[in-house]
């Protein structure tokens, strides 16, 4: 989740920092002034409100809470969001086609990819049957992809165990409980949090040798057995568009909600590996990047 994506997209589409934009960095951590430090989500309300103060012509929120106190904090100045979460939902916006309201953006989130994911899980362990799903109850915009999730399982005949895990200290349990149980693999519902530990949720799952399918390509990239979702480099990118229309003199209101058309395979041979599993040839000619 880089801002540094939506900084490339101003530049691709001619926008210099010092000559024609001012960027505003707002930080709501630890130690604003340390790299690195942690997130507070319990000062995010200041920054928006010091956002509010600077008189910013408009605002980049890169996920679902800093899109919602951005809705509850900021009414006067356009709000471009990306989110794991269905935004209408959320209650960012009224609609995906006609926002209303100051806030428009990208969402992450299709009706299809829960069942792409089992899909894909299937082809790498045929005979799969059982899958468990940790989810964060604390995230309730994402409670609909739960229920998403149970129902492709049924639609491939695999049976699915919903564990939930709120805070960090929580995952340790839920792996532990997993791994009593008769689950051949793990999918992850998209959330914050889990974003955030997606390193010790990689190390937890080789810990339990339970093969997971992720939503985001950075799982992957920290050692997860594969993902399949949107390239949210790319979303970042494409939100630089939407701050371009904004600051031309569009609406947010008026701009659509952009939906993902493309998304990207990435699967990890040296987790297959440490897993004893192979993955198909099929599977390896239509991923978007092999890491080995």
């Amino acid at each position: 989740m880089k801002p540094a994506d939506v900084l490339q997209g101003l530049s691709d589409l001619g926008y210099v920092e010092g000559k024609n934009l001012v960027i505003e960095h707002v930080a709501a951590t630890d130690s604003p002034s340390v790299k690195g430090a942690q997130v507070r989500y319990d000062d995010l309300p200041r920054a928006a409100a010091e956002l509010v103060r600077l008189k910013v012509d408009a605002v980049f929120a890169p996920s679902t809470e800093t899109a919602r106190i951005a809705r509850k904090t900021i009414d006067t100045i356009p709000v471009v969001f990306v989110t794991f979460a269905d935004p209408v939902r959320a209650g960012l916006v009224a609609s995906l086609s006609r926002p209303g309201g100051n806030m428009t953006g990208l969402t992450t989130i299709t009706g299809e990819l829960a069942g792409k994911r089992l899909e894909l899980l299937r082809e790498v362990i045929p005979r799969i049957k059982r899958v468990a799903v940790i989810w964060n109850p604390g995230n309730r915009d994402t409670e609909e992809q739960v229920n998403e999730t149970r129902t492709a399982a049924r639609r491939l005949g695999i049976e699915v165990e919903i564990h939930r895990a709120a805070t960090p200290k929580e995952l340790d349990t839920v792996f532990a409980t997993i791994a009593r149980t008769q689950a051949g693999a793990l999918f992850v519902i998209p959330d914050t949090m889990f974003n955030r530990e997606r390193k010790r949720i990689a190390e937890l799952a080789a810990k339990s040798r339970l093969p997971v399918i992720y939503h985001w390509r950075a799982y992957t990239d920290v050692g997860g057995l594969m993902s399949y979702g949107s390239n949210l480099n790319d979303l970042h990118r494409r939100a630089a568009i939407f701050v371009d229309k904004i600051l031309k003199g569009a609406r947010p209101a008026d701009l659509p909600v952009e939906q993902p058309t493309k998304f990207e395979l990435v699967i990890n041979v040296k987790a297959a590996r440490a897993l004893g599993l192979t993955f198909p040839q099929s599977l390896l000619a239509r991923a978007d990047q092999v890491l080995q």
